[in-house]
């Protein structure tokens, strides 16, 4: 008898065990369960809810070269470098656009601000934009589509300070050339220059061309009219 009435006690040990093991695993499917759950409201909550509005990035836009009425209440800001092959097809299928629909009509602004981020090429033709845009306002985009139109390859040296004059004396640009070329070898406007990057960078601008569209970041295919048109309306039409 006593053996087996300590073989009953240490079964009945046994059972309590896992009575009480199946319980400690019937709470924590309970507890995550119930987690799952709230996670899942808390993630339906969220997307329901209206996004916020991208950060309105704020631009000196009086001291910028601008295409068009100042005063118009769409602003668009192109980051743009000179020697970038995709600015320059935007400059010449994509702006154009923009002035007949825009620009000309006084519905827009078009703003530039240099991001030489290809090279040498590409903060020399920056530097002799500066210095047209600061000797003459309104030279200024004549000089603008040309560089583009000249455009040569990537970092092989076309934008030197030789070939950017001659370019304004070809052009027969309204500034003082030897002021141009001292400008360019000197790098007068070089802090300015300096200051349009800073601002594209801490904005997150890392590629170009990057359009800004009453200071919100156009995240569209610049080169889709279709769309860039479609989103230009938007804004007219919130004003």
């Amino acid at each position: 008898m006593p053996p087996k009435t300590k073989t009953n006690a240490l079964a009945q040990r046994k059972a309590e065990q896992l009575k009480q093991q199946q319980k400690q695993k019937t709470r924590r499917l309970i507890w995550f369960s119930t987690v799952g759950v709230l996670l899942v409201l808390i993630i339906a909550v969220l997307a329901i809810q209206p996004q916020p509005k991208s950060e309105t990035a704020s631009f000196d836009y009086a001291n910028l070269p601008v295409l068009g009425n100042a005063e118009a209440p769409v602003k668009i800001v192109e980051f743009g470098d000179f020697q970038c092959p995709a600015c320059k097809n935007v400059n010449q299928l994509i702006k154009p656009e923009l002035v007949k629909d825009y620009v000309d009509q006084g519905k827009a602004a078009f703003y530039f601000m240099n991001l030489p981020i290809l090279g040498t090429d590409s903060h020399t033709a920056a530097l002799a934009a500066q210095s047209v845009f600061h000797q003459n306002p309104d030279a200024y985009w004549t000089y603008f589509d040309a560089i583009y139109e000249r455009q040569g390859d990537e970092n092989s040296g076309w934008a030197s300070a030789e070939f950017l004059v001659a370019l304004a004396k070809e052009l027969k640009l309204p500034i003082d050339y030897d002021q141009l070329q001292k400008d360019i070898t000197e790098a007068t406007y070089k802090n300015e220059v300096d200051e349009q990057y800073a601002k594209g960078d801490k904005l997150g601008v890392n590629s170009t061309p990057t359009f800004f569209i009453n200071g919100i970041e156009y995240a569209g295919n610049v080169g889709d009219y279709a769309a860039l048109k479609k989103y230009i309306d938007q804004e007219l039409q919130g004003k």
